[in-house]
C-alpha cells in the first residue's frame, strides 16, 4: 500500500546519476470520522501510522494532513494532530497523481 517511491519515475542525468522525480501529495479533506489527538514527547509519524493504519509507510498521510514542514518523523509534543480516517481514498488519490510522472 502506497510506498512513496513505488510509482515515481526513475531518471538518469547525462553523467549517469540516478534520481527520482518528487512525489505529489493529494489534498486530504477533513472527514467526520477523522481522529484528533494531542501529541506526547517522542511520538513519531511512522509509529502513529502503524497504530492507526497498520502500516508505518503511510506516515506521510498524517504529515500531509497536518501541513508538516519538518523533514523528520518526530512530532512536536503538545500539538493537535488530525489522523484522517478515509485512508483508502487518500492512497488511491496519491497513486493516481503519481502513476504517470
Amino acid at each position: 500500500m502506497a510506498i512513496r517511491y513505488k510509482n515515481n519515475t526513475k531518471l538518469k542525468t547525462t553523467e549517469g546519476k540516478r534520481y527520482f522525480i518528487n512525489s505529489v501529495y493529494p489534498d486530504i479533506p477533513y472527514g467526520e470520522s477523522d481522529t484528533y489527538l494531542i501529541t506526547s514527547v517522542g511520538e513519531r509519524y511512522d509509529i502513529l501510522a502503524q497504530q492507526f493504519y497498520g502500516n508505518s509507510n503511510l506516515w506521510w498521510v498524517i504529515a500531509v494532513a497536518n501541513d508538516s514542514k519538518k523533514d523528520g518523523l518526530v512530532v512536536e509534543p503538545g500539538i493537535q494532530l488530525r489522523i484522517p480516517a478515509d485512508i483508502d481514498e487518500i492512497v488511491q488519490n496519491y497513486e493516481t497523481l503519481n502513476a504517470n510522472r
